[in-house]
Parts: structure tokens; C-alpha cells; sequence
């Protein structure tokens, strides 16, 4: 019985000091921008350094507003509003579950972010028990324009292409800072899946997604809803 006490009070130990050192990386990620994540580590790693990797870093101000607002509209449409989760997409995932219909993923980009940035792909209850107070970090010690600005910088645009700045110049052959609202939907549309779907040659399922995000944008007001955040 002492062993199982000991061993508990040793695993408490060892969460406390992981959550100190994440919520220390979290804040210094308020002000320093990540070199990398963990998913383009892994990628790194599972192409054993042979594949190269684009990425470039773009501060929030030279990211196009159309591209901010696309992914919103894609993604996560109650961001400025939510605390690192959507419990109104939650639920209805789970109704739409119960009815008989496939679960699907309600993730915020709060959560995409905590993900992309300290996890893995895979999805498993360890990545999700994980990922919650990551959420939550974040969500406590960023502002919400320094989530997006990291989500869109480490967001997977293609095979091998992280980040708005580098799928701007290889998909688009111009900065961020120009792109315009059609294309800003076309990123945004092989989001779910950056492998199946490509910005470069997009299929009619990618085209009619991206006029879907459009008309979401045009919905929301325009750049103007960023306002919210």
C-alpha cells in the first residue's frame, strides 16, 4: 500500500512540474515565436531530414485580414467569443452523433493551435487529456490575435508546406500581405486535410468549400469582424 501512495504522490509530482514547464512555455510563446512544433519536428523526423520543409515566419500585421477572417470562417466562427472551446459545435457534434451520424471534430483554433504546437496528429484520449489544459493556457496567457497569428504560422498548407507565409509564396507567388479574399479561401479550404486536398491543383470538392468559406466571410462581415477580437 505504501508503494501505490508513493507512486501516486511521484506522478503528482511529475504532472505538476509538466503543466509548470508548459505554462512557462506557453507565456514565453506570448512574446517569442516559436521556431518550429512539434508536428513539423515529427514530420522532420519521419522523412529522416531527407524532405525539406517550407516555412517561414509572418507577424500578424503582414498577414493579409482576408486570410485571418477565411480561417475563422472555416474553422472556428465563434472564436473571438469562446474560451478555448465551442460548447455550442460540441454539442452538436454529439447530437449529430446520437442520431446515428459520424463524430466529428469540433476543435476550436485554440485547440488547433495547443495541438499543432506541443502534440500529435493521432487522435487519442492521452492527445485530448493533454490538449485541454494546454487550451486553456493558452487560452489564459495569449491574446486572441497572438492565437491566430501562431495558428496561421503553423497551420499545414500542403505535403510539406507549414505556415501562411510559405504557402503564400509557393502556392501564390506573393506575401501574405497581398493575398486576396479568393485565395485566402482556397488556404483555408485544404485545412481538414492538407495531404487529400492541395491549394496548387484543388479539386471541385476544394472549389466548392472555398466558395462555401467566402460566402461564410461575406456573412460575417467582412474584415470588420476582426474587430471582435
Amino acid at each position: 500500500m505504501k508503494l501505490f501512495w508513493r507512486l501516486v504522490k511521484w506522478l503528482a509530482v511529475a504532472l505538476t512540474l509538466l503543466l509548470l514547464l508548459a505554462a512557462a512555455l506557453v507565456l514565453l510563446f506570448r512574446w517569442v515565436d516559436p521556431p518550429t512544433s512539434a508536428f513539423m519536428v515529427r514530420h522532420w523526423l519521419a522523412a529522416e531530414g531527407a524532405q525539406r520543409l517550407y516555412h517561414e515566419w509572418v507577424e500578424g500585421p503582414a498577414i493579409a485580414p482576408e486570410v485571418k477572417l477565411a480561417v475563422i470562417a472555416a474553422e472556428d466562427q465563434r472564436f473571438p467569443t469562446h474560451h478555448g472551446f465551442d460548447l455550442v459545435e460540441l454539442n452538436n457534434a454529439l447530437t449529430r452523433w446520437r442520431e446515428g451520424g459520424r463524430l466529428r471534430g469540433a476543435s476550436t483554433l485554440s485547440q488547433q493551435v495547443a495541438k499543432n504546437l506541443f502534440l500529435w496528429r493521432e487522435s487519442d484520449w492521452l492527445r485530448k487529456g493533454l490538449e485541454a489544459p494546454l487550451t486553456l493556457l493558452i487560452e489564459a496567457l495569449w491574446p486572441k490575435e497572438r492565437i491566430l497569428e501562431v495558428y496561421l504560422n503553423l497551420a499545414q498548407f500542403g505535403p510539406d508546406t507549414y505556415g501562411v507565409g510559405a504557402a503564400s509564396w509557393r502556392f501564390f507567388n506573393r506575401p501574405a500581405a497581398t493575398l486576396n479574399r479568393s485565395q485566402a479561401a482556397l488556404l483555408a479550404a485544404v485545412l481538414p486535410n492538407p495531404i487529400r486536398y492541395r491549394v496548387e491543383s484543388p479539386s471541385a470538392q476544394v472549389r466548392r468549400k472555398a466558395a462555401w468559406i467566402e460566402q461564410q466571410m461575406r456573412n460575417l462581415g467582412g474584415p470588420a469582424y476582426l474587430d471582435r477580437l
